[in-house]
């Protein structure tokens, strides 16, 4: 019988590097890339259908940005890297307050994964046991 497991197993609370690396991959995917459009195979998140609620959608996926930024500072990253991760949410967030048409740049500026690789490198350099290998 094959493994019929609905549910990932939980996101870890801890504030180790491993930790945090998991949570901050698991919001990126949800805000970058819940599925696939059909014939462009280009990922659509969360961030993208926010932007489609006018004005309240975009500051909903900026705050989420600013949580991941957050996790980047608590596992100790430079004030030049979290002012970069910060600018990336404030780009995306001033882009998605174009009302309705604010989706669009979305499509293609994806600030949550730019931060994601901004904090993989960061956790890639100074906590090398935290990498985790994709399957």
């Amino acid at each position: 019988m094959a493994n019929t497991r609905i549910f990932a197993e939980p996101l870890p609370i801890g504030r180790d590097p491993a930790s945090v690396r998991r949570r901050v991959e698991a919001v990126e995917k949800v805000m970058e890339g819940l599925f696939v459009i059909p014939g462009i195979n280009r990922r659509v998140g969360l961030d993208v259908i926010l932007d489609l609620l006018p004005f309240a959608g975009s500051s909903i996926a900026a705050a989420v940005g600013a949580w991941m930024v957050w996790e980047a500072r608590n596992i100790g990253m430079s004030k030049t890297q979290i002012a970069r991760m910060f600018g990336n949410v404030g780009v995306d967030w001033a882009l998605g307050m174009i009302p309705w048409v604010g989706a669009i740049p979305d499509f293609f500026f994806r600030s949550n994964t730019r931060n994601l690789r901004i904090i993989k490198r960061h956790l890639d350099r100074h906590y090398p046991a935290s990498v985790t290998l994709d399957g």
